[in-house]
């Protein structure tokens, strides 16, 4: 998959304001600072693109990109421990799981996970309320830099070995890294994949 162009066409608070055109969608979901807009800005080649920030919760809206006038990245508020009050988490909980539950034309969604780190409680039970709604999904692991190969594939078993006690069919998982670009050929040309499937 190559990239001719790229806008930003909205942000938005509720899943209902979102673009209301059938182009399929690709949405990138995961814990607060675990990567999504990096990795966005990296499948995208553009620096800038998503915000970045060394701050968790920043990507606060439903960012909508229009990708070669064919298909839409969909850049959620992340979950867990981002600095924000409770009401603000709550709110944001919402967002996300009314626009995966509401959004026909979603081909997949991406969930991350940072290579760096164990498989987390609150990951787990987001691949589970995932299967539950029948919502189609596949795993990225973050960060998986050339340094840290040992420990990403440690936490990379760990979850399979997790995932096999309970789902049948594997969920597909990519390790990539936006330092060196591990991976991204593979992420883009499953999104081509999936979502060419998704018109047919």
């Amino acid at each position: 998959m190559k990239i001719h162009s790229i806008a930003l066409i909205s942000s938005n608070a509720s899943y209902t304001m979102c673009p209301q055109d059938t182009k399929p969608e690709v949405a990138f979901i995961g814990r607060s600072n675990v990567g999504k807009s990096s990795l966005i800005n990296a499948l995208l080649q553009r620096k800038q693109l998503a915000r970045v920030s060394k701050m968790p919760g920043k990507t606060a809206l439903i960012h909508h990109f229009l990708v070669n006038n064919q298909l839409y990245f969909v850049d959620l508020p992340g979950y867990g421990w981002a600095q924000v009050g409770h009401a603000t988490k709550v709110r944001w909980g919402k967002m996300l799981r009314d626009y995966l539950l509401h959004r026909p034309n979603m081909s997949t969604a991406f969930l991350l996970m940072d290579a760096k780190i164990a498989p987390q409680a609150i990951d787990l039970e987001c691949i589970s309320w995932l299967g539950q709604h029948h919502i189609p999904f596949a795993i990225i692991f973050t960060k998986a830099d050339k340094k840290h190969k040992m420990v990403a594939h440690k936490h990379y078993m760990a979850l399979t070995r997790t995932l096999q006690q309970e789902w049948a069919t594997m969920p597909p998982i990519f390790m990539v890294s936006t330092h060196n670009k591990l991976g991204m050929e593979n992420v883009l040309g499953y999104i081509q994949a999936v979502t060419q499937a998704k018109d047919e």
